[in-house]
């Protein structure tokens, strides 16, 4: 489970006029702690305005850089990306969690095949640690990445990513898309089901590609994911993690009638066992009695609360990021999670 510890900000980096990179000074006691793999995220806490806040970046560094870097887009009434677009000072301490996160790029698809990658807006961030690893890392592994924006002024890493492209000719090859701006060598429109298809089409030997990865809005990461199915593509190749979660109606009064329900939650090696209601989530039950269990989002769009049940049964309200297969093994987001049985144990540890 990820632990937090207060780390400095060593720098501040201007990206766009709506989005900064921070890096962060990583004592050498723990740098073995902070140690990431491509593709992960850290939790950030910050007391804003008197309240404890806390939200999930992607790492934008690559493992071979040495750096410890989040890149930050300010969202409209986004409490934690204005403070840090607007206020947050280069040697200000911030709380900052261990990495986390599954969306990487791991020694089994490490190979000479090519991987693919769709981005829209700030989704870019943890796919350039994944492109710059698998260009560090290997020697014949190419990258194709489609990446959508407003303009390229809006465009987070526009500059780096062009000159990227440049060092690793024939090795990274970069289709930038933009739906307010008409740009020579760049694609006009969104990534829909149209776009995305015509990509993919031209992809040559799709079906020996090592790995799909989206990373953007949920609308888009489903759209390529169905194209992609329909491609004949295994979905154990396409990796995804969302940004934002489309605005569905979610059916918050699962019924079930229990009443109280005994929830033992294990945590940290340690265990604790809380009579909770029936009608929230376990996350909910545990924060109620200051368990310092994971969580960052709350929504049911980042995977810090993942857990594990044991023993019972419990229904989500909303998912979009565990697959069937996963579900099936036991795996539920614990801030959508309601128990369906009178007694429930849930593993936090054991993700």
């Amino acid at each position: 489970m990820a632990t937090f510890h207060p780390l400095k900000v060593k720098d501040i980096a201007r990206e766009t006029k709506e989005a900064v990179s921070l890096c962060f000074d990583v004592p050498e006691a723990l740098k073995a702690a902070y140690e990431f793999k491509a593709g992960q995220y850290l939790s950030i806490e910050a007391l804003i305005d008197g309240k404890n806040v806390r939200r999930d970046y992607s790492i934008s560094a690559s493992p071979n850089s040495g750096e410890l870097t989040v890149t930050v887009k300010e969202v409209d009434k986004g409490v934690f990306s204005t403070f840090a677009n607007r206020k947050l000072k280069k040697g200000e301490v911030l709380n900052v969690a261990t990495p986390q996160g599954r969306f990487t790029f791991s020694a089994e698809i490490k190979s000479s095949k090519p991987i693919v990658a769709f981005a829209a807006g700030s989704g870019i961030t943890p796919i350039i640690s994944i492109v710059k690893t698998v260009l560090e890392e290997t020697l014949d592994q190419s990258c194709i990445l489609i990446y959508g924006n407003k303009t390229p002024d809006s465009t987070i890493f526009h500059k780096k990513l062009k000159a990227l492209e440049s060092d690793f000719k024939g090795r990274l090859n970069i289709q930038f898309m933009f739906s307010q701006a008409r740009v020579s060598n760049a694609d006009f429109g969104r990534i829909d089901k149209l776009s995305a298809a015509a990509f993919i089409k031209n992809i040559t030997d799709l079906q020996n590609c090592a790995a799909f990865y989206l990373c953007g809005p949920e609308a888009m990461i489903q759209t390529v994911k169905s194209v992609l199915m329909d491609c004949q593509i295994p979905e154990s190749k396409i990796l995804f993690e969302l940004f934002t979660a489309s605005e569905v109606a979610v059916d918050k009064s699962i019924e079930n009638n229990l009443g109280a329900v005994k929830a033992t939650i294990l945590f940290d090696d340690a265990s604790e066992t809380i009579t909770m209601a029936s009608d929230i989530t376990i996350l909910e039950a545990a924060l109620a009695e200051d368990l310092d269990v994971p969580y960052s989002c709350q929504g049911g769009v980042c995977s810090s609360c993942i857990c594990r049940i044991k023993e019972g049964t419990a229904e989500m309200r909303q998912n979009s990021i565990l697959t069937e297969s996963e579900v099936a093994e036991g795996l539920v987001l614990s801030c959508q999670a309601v128990p369906t049985s009178q007694k429930i144990y849930v593993d936090f540890d054991d993700v």
